[in-house]
């Protein structure tokens, strides 16, 4: 008798709270060849920017098995802007685990996803110049194929326009 009532009110409040949260403006997983990361296998991720004026939430998304031996994961960070030749790179390291070995993110199962913010303090980016961005990941662990890990993503959420205030 209360069943119904009861999976209807789940069904709208998991509505609310997935309406709220703010839809991407690029995201994409790419999933890693038999769930081992060797190094030579660096996906690629092409950004187009448009609004310059926006400010940008930028994560690091990866999705790995509760095998996954270690605590994080380093990786090189490869950025191309728009007109540029070369790559710059950067080292970032996403923790996976706290120091008693719980895993951080969301779990199902045997499956857990973290999303590391790109920028310190999870601070909004903004770009410099309109076009195309690349960004090319490559692990940076000791160990080659680094196992359990399922896919690698990006996602780009635009945050809006910051206001100017004339003095």
């Amino acid at each position: 008798m209360f069943r119904l009532p009861f999976i209807l009110s789940i069904s709208v409040l998991t509505l609310m709270l997935f309406s709220c949260m703010p839809s991407p403006y690029f995201q994409k997983e790419i999933s890693i060849p038999e769930y081992q990361w060797q190094y030579s296998f660096q996906p690629e991720f092409k950004v187009e920017i448009k609004d310059t004026n926006a400010h940008y939430n930028i994560y690091f998304i990866l999705r790995h098995t509760d095998a996954y031996p270690y605590s994080n994961i380093w990786l090189w960070a490869y950025i191309k802007e728009p007109g540029d030749t070369a790559f710059k790179r950067s080292r970032i390291e996403i923790p996976l685990a706290e120091q008693s070995g719980r895993w951080l993110g969301r779990g199902m199962g045997e499956i857990w996803e973290q999303r590391m913010p790109m920028t310190r303090n999870d601070a909004p980016m903004v770009f410099k110049k309109s076009g195309l961005y690349q960004i090319r990941l490559e692990q940076n662990m000791r160990i080659n194929p680094l196992p359990d890990i399922l896919q690698i993503g990006l996602r780009v959420e635009k945050t809006g326009t910051p206001i100017l205030v004339k003095r």
